[in-house]
């Protein structure tokens, strides 16, 4: 399993239950890396999507204990059940994508963390643990500073020596 989100320069990843900034490129690695692949997430995540539909072309698994049962995606009512359900795939194709308390208790089981870097604050009320204080997490990929919507990005990879399984 893997995390994917972007990050402000204080690890800051969202804002009222949405996104900090709109940045093209971002959207566009996050829509490659992730279609045909399964997206875990936390309820508040899925109704954060416009009229709270999931994301097309993925498997949307989401844990909302208090949730109805859907057709459009899997609904999940506990970590263990989540779990569960995550095995039935193959790691490299399961994404975690948010919120802030999924990426927490997640966090630990995931193999690697796709983190796109903005050069920027974004007033955030959400945040990621900062994985360069992580002892657990070895930046592994950098790529160059790319302007982009007004924006400095950097996409990056963080590995996980300590996995643990689930």
């Amino acid at each position: 399993m893997r995390a994917i989100l972007h990050a402000d320069k204080n690890w800051g990843i969202g804002k009222a239950n949405g996104l900090m900034f709109k940045i093209p490129a971002d959207m566009k690695f996050f829509k490659e890396t992730t279609t045909g692949n399964v997206v875990v997430m936390g309820s508040n995540t899925l109704k954060s999507f416009p009229g709270g539909k999931p994301l097309k072309d993925r498997l949307n698994i989401v844990l909302y204990p208090d949730g109805e049962e859907r057709e459009d995606c899997k609904i999940v009512r506990s970590v263990e059940e989540l779990f569960t359900e995550i095995k039935k795939y193959p790691p490299e194709k399961v994404f975690v994508i948010g919120g802030q308390m999924m990426y927490k208790t997640l966090l630990p089981y995931c193999t690697e963390v796709l983190v796109t870097k903005v050069d920027a604050t974004g007033d955030a009320d959400a945040f990621f643990e900062n994985l360069d204080k992580n002892a657990n997490f070895k930046l592994v990929y950098e790529s160059e500073p790319v302007e982009t919507n007004g924006y400095m990005i950097k996409f990056t990879t963080y590995r996980n020596i300590a996995v643990k399984a689930y």
